[in-house]
C-alpha cells in the first residue's frame, strides 16, 4: 500500500509517521503525472504546490478551517488529501471531478475559483463572516505570484490590512518575482517573526518613536525606507499585514514548523513560500510554460501526443493574420492579459516585440490601456479569453465605447470550451457586448472568415469585438487577398422555401448539417451565417423573413440576451414566426466537447429535431 493510500481525509495525515510525508508527496506527485497524461490539465502548478498543500492540511483543520486556493489549478493535491483519491481519475471528464475546487463537489472546496485574484477577497469574506457571528476558525488564502498582477488582489489586501482581523495569506512564488532569498535565513526569519515578543518589540519601538515629535517621525520613516531595502515583503507590511519569509515550499517540515507558529498569531499575515513549477516531474521542472496546461502525454518520457493531423486553429490563424496585416500598418499593437501563447500572440511578439503588451492578468487595465493607444493615434488589438474579458465588462462599456474608440476586442474560448468547464466557457459574450452602445459585434463562421474579419475590423472607426472558438477550424481553405466585410449584413449560404435558419459563428457548420438531415425529411431549410450580431441590416433580414414563414436562430451563446434577442427585436412587428435554438439559461458542465453538444442539444441532429418540432407548431397554429 502506498503511503497516499492511508490518506482518505486531512485528518490521516497525523495517523502516519511524519517521516513518510515526503515519501507521501512522491507519490501524490506520481498520481497527478498519471492521471494529467490521460485527461490533460494543469501540471506544473500543481506539482509545485504538493508539499504546500500536505504542510497546511496537516495544520488546519479542513473542512472546519477554509482554505481557499487562487484560480485553484494549483490545488490537485488539495483533491487527493480530501477524499477524492479514488474518483482522481475522472479529472475534467463528463461527470467526474472538475480540473479547479468547487463547492458542490467537497465540503473541502470553500470557494469555487477559475479566475484569477479572488482568493483573498473571499478568504477576508469568510473571516468577516466568522468575526461577525462570533464563530472559531482560521481562513487560509492560497494565491499566487501571478495572481499579484490582478488589481482584484490588492484591492482586497488593503481592505483586509485596514479591518485588521485574522486571515492567513500564503503567497506561493514560483517565479521568484519577489526575491531570491530562500534557505536557512529565510527560513530563520519567519520562525523569528512568529515569536510573539518580537512582534511586540517592534510595537513598542513603533509607540515610543512616534511620541517623539519631529525626530520621532523622521526617525520612523527612516526606518521604513532601509526596511524597503532589507525585506522582500515591505509592500505587504505597509499595507498592513505582518509579511514572513520567503521560506522553502518543498520542505515540508520546515513549512509545518513555521505554519504551526503563525496559527497562534492574530491578524492578516502574508507568509511568502517559494516553490518550483512541475517539481518532481523532470519534463515540467524543464519547461514550465510548456507544461502549465498539458493535453495528454506519455508520463514516461513527456512527449506530448500529437493530434490527429488537420486544420490548424482559429487562434493560429488570428495570430498569423495579425502579423501580415502588422506588417502593412506600423500603427497596429497588440495587447494581451498573461496569455501570449493561448491567444497566438506569441507569434506578434516575435515578430514586433516593441508593438506587444503582455499587462499580466489585469484584464480591466488592458482594455483601458488599450483605449489611451487609441487615443494616441494607434490600432490596438486586445486579445484575451472569453470568459476573462468579464472583468472589462465597464472598461468596454465606459472606458472605449463611450468614446467610440477604435479598439478591437478579440474574443479566444467563445462558446463552450470543454473539459475546463464552466468558469472557462466562453456562453455569455454576445449577450454583454451586443448591448453595449457603438460596439460593432462580429463572429466567424470559418478560419478563413476570421481572417476577413479581423481586416474588417481595423478598418473601422469605432470598437470592435470579434468571437471566435478554441480548437481547430474547419479546413476551409485561406484567402490569401484578405477584403472588407460588408457591415451588419449577413451571408446567405442555403435558400429554402418552409423555414430559414440563421447562425452566427461556429453553428454556421452545424446550421448546414441540420438542414441536408431536414431536406431527407421533405422540409426545405435555407441557412444564412449571420457573421454580425450587432449592428444588424434591418432591410437584409426583412428579406430573409419574407421568403419562408418560419425562422429559426442558431447560436452558441446563452438562450438569454444573445443574437436571437437581437434578430427578434430587428423583425419586430412582421409576421414572421421566429424561434431560437442556444445554450440554457444555466453554467454548462465540464466536459468533452461532443458530449456537451449532446447535452445543451447543439448537434446537427439535434437541432434538425428542434427545428421539426417549430416547423409542425407553425404549421398546426396557422
Amino acid at each position: 500500500m502506498s503511503v497516499l493510500e492511508m490518506i482518505d481525509k486531512p485528518s490521516d495525515l497525523h495517523n502516519i509517521k511524519p517521516e513518510l510525508l515526503n515519501e507521501l508527496a512522491k507519490d501524490i506527485r506520481q498520481k497527478i503525472v498519471d492521471v494529467t497524461s490521460q485527461t490533460g490539465g494543469h501540471l506544473g502548478a500543481s506539482l509545485g504546490c504538493v508539499d504546500l498543500a500536505i504542510a497546511i492540511h496537516y495544520c488546519f483543520e479542513s473542512p472546519k478551517d477554509k482554505i481557499i486556493w487562487d484560480t485553484s489549478h494549483q490545488a490537485y493535491a488539495h483533491k487527493l488529501l480530501t477524499g477524492r483519491r479514488d474518483r482522481f481519475h475522472t479529472l475534467r471528464q463528463f461527470g467526474g471531478l472538475s480540473g479547479f475546487t468547487h463547492r458542490s463537489e467537497s465540503e473541502h472546496d470553500a470557494f469555487v475559483a477559475g479566475h484569477a485574484s479572488t482568493s483573498i477577497s473571499s478568504a477576508l469574506g469568510y473571516a468577516v463572516a466568522r468575526d461577525v457571528l462570533q464563530q472559531d476558525y482560521k481562513v487560509v488564502s492560497v494565491t499566487n505570484d501571478g495572481s499579484l498582477t490582478g488589481g482584484m488582489t490588492f484591492e482586497a489586501m488593503q481592505n483586509a490590512g485596514t479591518l485588521g482581523t485574522d486571515l492567513l495569506v500564503i503567497l506561493n512564488d514560483n517565479q521568484m518575482f519577489i526575491s531570491h532569498r530562500v534557505g536557512a535565513f529565510g527560513a530563520f526569519l519567519a520562525k523569528l517573526l512568529t515569536l510573539g515578543s518580537v512582534k511586540r518589540f517592534e510595537k513598542k519601538v513603533e509607540k515610543f518613536l512616534t511620541r517623539i515629535h519631529f525626530w520621532g517621525a523622521y526617525l520612523l520613516r527612516l526606518g521604513k525606507r532601509i526596511k524597503v531595502f532589507l525585506f522582500p515583503g515591505v509592500l505587504f507590511e505597509e499595507m498592513g499585514f505582518s509579511y514572513l519569509g520567503p521560506v522553502d515550499g518543498h520542505n515540508i517540515h520546515q513549512l509545518i514548523e513555521v505554519l504551526s507558529a503563525i496559527k497562534k498569531l492574530k491578524g492578516p499575515i502574508v507568509l511568502h513560500v517559494i516553490t518550483k513549477k512541475g517539481r518532481g516531474y523532470e519534463p515540467a521542472e524543464h519547461d514550465p510554460v510548456k507544461y502549465h496546461g498539458v493535453t495528454r502525454f506519455n508520463p514516461e518520457t513527456g512527449e506530448m501526443v500529437k493530434p490527429v493531423s488537420g486544420p490548424p486553429s482559429y487562434t493560429k490563424v488570428f495570430g498569423e493574420t495579425l502579423v501580415q496585416l502588422a506588417k502593412q500598418d506600423p500603427k497596429i499593437v497588440a495587447i494581451t492579459a498573461a496569455m501570449p501563447e493561448g491567444t497566438g500572440l506569441d507569434l506578434f511578439h516575435k515578430e514586433f516585440p516593441a508593438r506587444f503588451f503582455d499587462v499580466g492578468l489585469g484584464e480591466p487595465h488592458a482594455v483601458t490601456f488599450a483605449a489611451g493607444l487609441a487615443c494616441g493615434g494607434l490600432k490596438p488589438v486586445v486579445a484575451i479569453y472569453s470568459t476573462f474579458i468579464q472583468r472589462s465588462f465597464d472598461q468596454m462599456m465606459h472606458d472605449v465605447a463611450l468614446q467610440k474608440l477604435p479598439v478591437v476586442i478579440c474574443l479566444d474560448r467563445g462558446g463552450l470550451v470543454g473539459e475546463d468547464g464552466p468558469t472557462h466557457h466562453g456562453t455569455f459574450d454576445l449577450s454583454f457586448t451586443r448591448l453595449i452602445p457603438n460596439f460593432t459585434v462580429m463572429s466567424p463562421k470559418d478560419e478563413n472568415e476570421l481572417q476577413h474579419m479581423l481586416k474588417t475590423a481595423l478598418n473601422q472607426p469605432g470598437p470592435v469585438v470579434i468571437r471566435y472558438p478554441r480548437g481547430s477550424g474547419t479546413g476551409t481553405p485561406l484567402d490569401t487577398e484578405l477584403r472588407l466585410l460588408p457591415i451588419a449584413k449577413g451571408e446567405i449560404l442555403r435558400e429554402g422555401k418552409d423555414l430559414t435558419i440563421v447562425a452566427i459563428g461556429t453553428l454556421v457548420q452545424n446550421a448546414l448539417e441540420a438542414a441536408d438531415i431536414l431536406e431527407k425529411e421533405g422540409l426545405s431549410a435555407g441557412v444564412v451565417n449571420a457573421r454580425f450580431v450587432k449592428p444588424l441590416d434591418k432591410e437584409f433580414y426583412k428579406s430573409i423573413a419574407a421568403k419562408t414563414p418560419l425562422l429559426v436562430t442558431l447560436e452558441e451563446n446563452s438562450i438569454v440576451g444573445g443574437f436571437g434577442g437581437a434578430v427578434r427585436e430587428i423583425l419586430d412587428g412582421t409576421n414572421t414566426v421566429i424561434r431560437s435554438i442556444a445554450l440554457p439559461d444555466s453554467f454548462v458542465e465540464h466536459g468533452a466537447m461532443r458530449k456537451l453538444y449532446e447535452k445543451v442539444g447543439l448537434t446537427p441532429a439535434q437541432i434538425a429535431s428542434k427545428v421539426q418540432e417549430f416547423h409542425k407548431q407553425r404549421v398546426a397554429t396557422a
